[in-house]
């Protein structure tokens, strides 16, 4: 008798510990768990999971995806342009930029806190390029995120930040080498200078790099404003120069 309640209590343990695997979740409960893990990495490697896992973890409700290879638009979430997902975009979103090719990217404002994300591996697979006589190719008002992403600019800036919290983390900014060089940075930030009106500026203005190769340009960040540069560390690496910095308050 003994052994066959013992048998009996296994078998209850096997079967509540089968129900409560993952798989046994419905769609909604998924996605809600998979909302709350980071874009990159966490929420980028559960799609590489399953077929069940990818449709979820990249379903439009977590975040839009910039895609010029797709021809048919109809597909909710997905965008021909990185103007057109900003757009589009609700407070708090993420974009995911697709890898391969080249995004034009063209004085974007960005009003709104969201995150832009390349779709790649590395960085430098997923490039946004600033044509000629823009001031910048992303324009910054609101709190945000840039990651894994090269953005490339010949004059003017790469991302010009005026009011908000601006995260930028293993990014590639480049500024092409012109004679002139000296009016061109890569980061470029007037938090503080009184260039727009109070209501479009933030509480805690500040830029924060981290892991981010910077080439080009005058200087890496140029400020106008009341925010200055501070808590600098740079890696020399062999091809390259990995910046680590701060744009505070003085």
């Amino acid at each position: 008798m003994e052994l066959e309640e013992q048998e009996m209590r296994k078998s209850r343990k096997i079967s509540s510990s089968s129900s409560a695997l993952i798989n046994n979740l419905d769609d909604g409960c998924l996605m809600h768990i998979f909302s709350f893990l980071s874009p990159i990495p966490d929420r980028y490697n559960t799609a590489l999971v399953c077929h069940r896992w990818c449709y979820l973890a990249c379903h439009p409700r977590l975040w839009l995806r910039v895609d010029r290879s797709i021809k048919d638009f109809s597909e909710p979430g997905v965008f021909p342009s990185i103007e057109e997902a900003v757009s589009a975009a609700r407070p708090g979103d993420t974009i995911l930029i697709a890898a391969g090719g080249s995004h034009l990217a063209s004085n974007i404002q960005i009003k709104k806190p969201l995150c832009l994300i390349g779709g790649g591996e590395l960085p430098d697979e997923t490039t946004l390029v600033c044509l000629r006589g823009s001031d910048s190719a992303l324009e910054f008002l609101s709190t945000c995120k840039l990651s894994n992403l090269t953005v490339k600019a010949e004059l003017g800036c790469c991302l010009l930040h005026r009011s908000g919290r601006l995260i930028i983390d293993e990014c590639i900014l480049q500024c092409e080498s012109n004679p002139l060089d000296y009016l061109s940075c890569p980061i470029v930030s007037t938090a503080g200078s009184g260039v727009f009106p109070s209501n479009l500026k933030g509480d805690g203005d500040s830029v924060s790099v981290s892991h981010t190769r910077i080439e080009g340009g005058a200087k890496a960040v140029l400020t106008s404003g009341d925010l200055a540069l501070q808590r600098v560390r740079v890696i020399y690496a062999r091809t390259c120069l990995y910046f680590w910095f701060d744009v505070d308050c003085k």
